[in-house]
């Protein structure tokens, strides 16, 4: 996460909530996981099936991601 123009990057001044701190790092984790690289053969059949539909593999992805099925 970068810092806002100006910002020293120092701590935050009020002491962080305990459970936004969990809800951060768990929705961190899951998204880490979610787009971890898959296999080749995955990876190319997407991206064709992208490029079929006009899409980029990114926007492709992020469909499936979103959505739960494939198009």
């Amino acid at each position: 996460m970068t810092s806002p123009i100006g910002h020293n990057g120092g701590p935050p001044l009020e002491e962080p909530d305990p459970e936004e701190a969990y809800r951060h790092y768990c929705w961190k984790r899951a998204h880490r996981r979610a787009w971890r690289s898959p296999g080749r053969e995955i990876v190319l059949r997407r991206l064709e099936r992208a490029e079929a539909l006009g899409m980029s593999y990114h926007d492709y992805t992020l469909e499936i991601l979103e959505r739960g099925r494939y198009l």
